[in-house]
């Protein structure tokens, strides 16, 4: 005669254990992140433990962090968006032509910014539109508009001289440090607070999970993923355009380029940070942690005199480290990107 099953809740040990499992990925990013700093300290006491390079590091992970952000989101459904780079571009060169230039096309004070942010979010919106309606891959057609986004930016530019922004004020704000950090990493900081915030408390965040870890259950149970789709990519759209904008105010000028050399940092921080390329795992803090892992070791490289070949072949292992460690666990679901 079989035994009734055992109804018990679970114990406290197998609580605190689910418990430590749930925050050994955190804390081991973290971990590495003190390594780094540790390391870096050791080797460079002069110049790298200061409050100056530690600003540095903050203002230089400020835009990989934005656009951590909406990219981590369109990962967590098993997508990926390329098309960062030039979104950017576009939103950026859109921000300088509408703002103050020394072209002086047109100045419409704080509607530059809302414009810029509309059009990626637009460009983003047609990325997913056409990954869902059409059935192509998410990799092609962001592929496809990157290259229109640094279109549009070529276009903007034209064959006139470069157009400087005018307001210095407004350039030199980004690197100003009235909170003991620099401002643009505040941005970011309230950047990703907004991005945790909608992962935990909406429905967007909510289903971006769900779609991830099965779509097929996410349909039967109702969810419109196609619509959560669009969403997501309108989404990323606005964390590219914002920092696009955020870039040209570094430069203190438009450019299409503004964006080159973002997405590889991008994706790489959000692997790095725990989010596995197969979605439903992972989040934006994750990602900021691996924005930070990142920034810190490349700022300790140039400092410690590393040449810039070995540098990016440093980058680059300590990526196909992070992609083998984070999806070892989930080999048997890993498949070609939505």
């Amino acid at each position: 005669m079989t035994s009734a099953p055992d109804l018990r809740p679970p114990s406290r040990p197998i609580k605190a254990a689910a418990r430590f499992a749930k925050w050994q990925g955190r804390l081991a990013e973290l971990a590495i992140l003190c390594g780094i700093v540790l390391i870096f300290s050791v080797i460079n006491p002069s110049n790298f433990p200061t409050v100056s390079n530690f600003n540095t590091i903050l203002n230089n992970a400020a835009i990989p962090a934005i656009l951590g952000v909406g990219a981590s989101f369109v990962v967590l459904t098993g997508r990926i968006d390329l098309s960062i780079e030039g979104v950017m571009g576009a939103a950026g060169m859109t921000f300088v032509l509408l703002s103050a230039n020394s072209r002086e096309t047109m100045d419409l004070g704080w509607l530059a910014l809302p414009i810029a942010l509309a059009l990626g979010a637009a460009l983003g919106a047609l990325t997913g539109a056409i990954h869902v309606v059409a059935k192509v891959p998410s990799f092609i057609v962001s592929l496809g508009m990157w290259y229109i986004g640094l279109g549009v930016a070529a276009m903007l530019f034209g064959y006139e001289m470069i157009p400087f922004l005018s307001n210095e004020a407004a350039v030199a704000w980004p690197t100003q440090t009235p909170l003991g950090v620099p401002n643009s990493f505040l941005v970011a900081l309230l950047v990703v607070a907004a991005g945790w915030a909608i992962e935990r408390y909406t429905r967007l965040g909510r289903f971006a999970y769900a779609i991830g870890n099965n779509e097929g259950v996410a349909r039967l149970t109702g969810i419109a993923v196609g619509r959560y789709v669009v969403a997501l990519f309108a989404l990323a759209g606005v964390c590219s355009a914002l920092a696009g904008v955020m870039g040209s105010l570094a430069l203190g000028a438009g450019a299409a380029n503004v964006g080159i050399g973002m997405l590889f940092l991008t994706l790489a921080a959000i692997v790095i940070g725990g989010t596995p390329l197969s979605g439903g795992k992972g989040g934006v803090l994750r990602t900021l942690v691996g924005v930070l892992i990142l920034s810190t070791l490349y700022n300790g490289l140039i400092l410690s005199g590393v040449d810039p070949s070995i540098q990016s072949g440093v980058s680059g292992l300590v990526l196909v480290a992070a992609v083998i460690v984070a999806g070892w666990p989930h080999r048997n679901r890993l498949k070609v990107f939505k």
